[in-house]
């Protein structure tokens, strides 16, 4: 399939991708009334929980990367390693720049900018959710903000893969240098599992389903039919998840609404600069758009269970530095699904790296 008939069929899926954003901005209404006044669904959700994972959500999250991982054929990853210019940029803004961008932003609006809202202490606390969600690169969304770009599926299993086993060993250095903290512990089952969940069970369902399907129906009907009837699932996934994501947080949203905004706003400014780095350097690097807007993305998104996980057992559950690594969950999709349409939008700027 040729990048002409790409877009034309991305033009062409119709009513949930046209109007997206109005979807997107539904789902968060829709998830925080059911919050606020349903609040036995967030309750009874939360429930199946284990290391500040959710299993719901877990799910929804293997609709959404289900379709990219049967994508991959496995043979083509090796080949994927064999080029190492766009691994090389995720690996120098993720542990280079981006945890240093995120503190001095933090400091810049919470302690100077935005100092006559918030009290010293709490800013400080701020300070910290902010520079936890700053020292932990995307692993799941990554694999949906990458399927919506038509991002390369081989290449961005292993620029997550790389990235998570660098994780391993960097998060705890990067956060006890830029926190000044000394007793501080991984949380590591907040990792490994969001790696079993959000990475090998949906990599081995694409991987058996895809040897299966063609085995007995034949390529050409798993190009043509099967993955045109899984287009609607990222979507679909996205949309549901959002709904829970803004219910276990909607009395949060709407008790807090000045702190929220204010929070939200270095996030945000944040996001778009690793992107832009990101990009630009991908774009002199002339990476080609399936590598270079998936690279983009694992820096500009969050790892935000670990960042939560470990804000909690840092400074509390009521703490404002688990507050401020919350709007990192509120602030994650729909900044994500700008980026996207901004990817999507100047793909023919990498059309000369060919």
């Amino acid at each position: 399939m040729n990048q002409v008939e790409v877009k034309e069929k991305k033009e062409g899926l119709g009513f949930f991708e046209r109007y997206l954003t109005v979807w997107v901005a539904l789902c968060i209404i829709i998830g925080i009334a059911v919050g606020r006044f349903l609040p036995f669904i967030p309750e009874t959700l939360s429930q199946f929980e284990y290391a500040q994972v959710s299993i719901p959500v877990a799910i929804l999250i293997w609709f959404m990367i289900y379709p990219m991982m049967v994508q991959i054929d496995f043979s083509s990853i090796l080949e994927a390693g064999r080029k190492p210019k766009g691994l090389a940029l995720t690996l120098i803004v993720n542990w280079l720049i981006k945890p240093f961008t995120m503190a001095f932003f933090a400091w810049l609006f919470f302690k100077n900018i935005f100092g006559a809202f918030i009290n010293p202490e709490l800013a400080e606390q701020y300070i910290a959710g902010a520079i936890l969600l700053g020292a932990a690169p995307c692993t799941a969304m990554v694999f949906v903000w990458s399927y919506l770009t038509d991002g390369d599926a081989s290449y961005t299993l292993v620029q997550v893969a790389v990235n998570d086993l660098v994780l391993v060993f960097a998060f705890a250095p990067l956060v006890i240098f830029l926190l000044g903290v000394t007793d501080f512990t991984v949380p590591y089952n907040t990792i490994l599992l969001s790696v079993v969940l959000y990475i090998l069970v949906p990599l081995l369902a694409g991987y058996l389903s895809r040897k299966y399907l063609i085995k007995n129906k034949g390529i050409d009907w798993f190009e043509n039919v099967y993955l045109e009837k899984l287009s609607n699932f990222t979507i679909t996934g996205l949309l549901l998840t959002l709904i829970i994501l803004f219910s276990f947080q909607g009395d949060i949203i709407l008790n807090n609404p000045l702190d929220i905004l204010l929070i939200a706003i270095p996030l945000t400014i944040q996001t778009f600069f690793i992107f832009i780095i990101a990009y630009g350097g991908a774009k002199l690097l002339k990476l080609d758009h399936s590598v270079a807007a998936p690279a983009s993305m694992i820096g500009a998104s969050n790892f935000f269970e670990l960042a939560v996980a470990t804000a909690i057992s840092l400074f509390g559950l009521k703490s404002g530095a688990a507050l401020a690594t919350v709007v990192g969950v509120l602030v994650e999709v729909p900044v994500m699904l700008a980026l996207v349409g901004i990817t999507n939008r100047t793909r023919h700027w990498f059309s000369s790296n060919k």
